[in-house]
């Protein structure tokens, strides 16, 4: 005896509602981006907490390879 196969009553739809993001959803994250960028080229404007020089030379190492 075959079974029956159920077919959906209603296809899902692709549009309709869309959601919106505020402002500052988009412009926290890139300002963010961007502030963690400039100290990574930059490593000299930041200001250590503690006397770690193993980080600084990453830092620079990684300074010098992005340059290139």
């Amino acid at each position: 005896m075959p079974a029956r196969t159920h077919s959906r009553p209603h296809p899902a739809t692709t549009g309709g509602a869309g959601t919106r993001l505020p402002w500052w959803a988009l412009a926290l994250p890139v300002l963010a981006f961007l502030a963690l960028l400039a100290l990574i080229l930059n490593p000299s404007d930041a200001q250590a907490a503690g006397g770690d020089q193993a980080l600084a030379r990453l830092l620079e190492r990684v300074q010098q390879l992005v340059a290139r």
